[in-house]
């Protein structure tokens, strides 16, 4: 393909702007060579890029789809360029973690804080989303790497085991429930259950668990995200299942975590990432300590 980085740096620069004079500014060409710069991208790729006109510019939908693909390798070329000139150290760089929200609270939470201060020249960006969302964004290379429950199976995505998450029954320190030390998911479910709506990826694993010993839940109310599911449960609606991890730190909460049995319903917490994908220096730097870092053994069990 006959074109360079200074043509992708014109066409972002029109896309984001929507204007050629203001693109020509902001890259200090003028237009005229802005316009050959647009016109050799188009013709090396094949398609027009953008619809003109003398008061409109528009992206095409092609123009659409290769301005994620243009931003991404100008992102990437600038982080290498800072890692190389750091001579191998961590520069000012950013790096994008994504990372299932349930684990956010009592996982990501505290690594992040000693990277702040390991690596305090690092930039870190962080996209709390679902499990599925997590993989979708570290394939397309919207994140450097994700943290979630799911990717083992994947065959472009390498999983790595960070830590065994079981499931956990959640009650308010005044429900019955919450003098026990075990609870049968026959008990929970006995109770006013919530739980998860199925386009959440705990739901599946829950479902099927209870399918294996002739079980199904009847809740009284769904919810999309656990965070959410859990403060109804505070609220004093109902029980439910959730992740041990989801929960908050027993200082200053209305909940109770409780050991879930019959059967004990467990998840793999792992780091993923692209197979045969190198990471840049800082995003390494960052995948390097949660590969191998754990936080207290209540918060994470190995």
């Amino acid at each position: 393909m006959r074109f360079d980085l200074e043509d992708l740096r014109a066409f972002v620069a029109v896309a984001e702007l929507a204007s050629f004079r203001a693109a020509a500014e902001a890259i200090h060409l003028s237009q005229p060579a802005l316009s050959r710069r647009i016109d050799k991208l188009e013709r090396s790729l094949g398609s027009r890029l953008l619809d003109r006109t003398t008061r409109h510019v528009a992206l095409t939908p092609v123009g659409r789809q290769f301005e994620g693909v243009a931003r991404r390798l100008l992102e990437d070329l600038q982080t290498a360029v800072l890692g190389l000139t750091e001579a191998g150290n961590v520069a000012v760089a950013d790096v994008r973690i994504a990372c299932v929200r349930s684990a956010i609270r009592r996982y990501l939470a505290a690594g992040l804080a000693i990277c702040r201060e390991r690596f305090p020249r690092v930039r870190i960006q962080v996209a709390d989303a679902g499990a599925n969302e997590v993989l979708l964004a570290v394939q397309q290379g919207e994140a450097d790497f994700g943290l979630s429950f799911s990717g083992r199976q994947t065959p472009d995505i390498d999983f790595r085991r960070l830590f065994n998450d079981p499931y956990v029954a959640a009650c308010r320190s005044d429900h019955p429930l919450a003098r026990r030390t075990r609870v049968r998911w026959a008990d929970l479910l006995a109770c006013d259950y919530l739980t998860l709506t199925r386009e959440n990826s705990n739901r599946l694993v829950q479902d099927l668990a209870l399918v294996g010993i002739g079980l199904r839940s009847k809740p009284i109310l769904e919810v999309r995200h656990v965070s959410t599911l859990l403060s109804l449960v505070e609220a004093g609606l109902g029980v439910a299942a959730v992740p041990r991890i989801a929960m908050p730190p027993k200082h200053g909460s209305r909940l109770r975590s409780i050991e879930l049995v019959d059967p004990p319903v467990t998840r793999e917490f792992g780091i993923v990432r692209r197979r045969a994908v190198s990471l840049s220096p800082a995003p390494q730097r960052i995948y390097d300590f949660f590969a191998s870092w754990s936080p207290d053994a209540d918060a994470a069990p190995r």
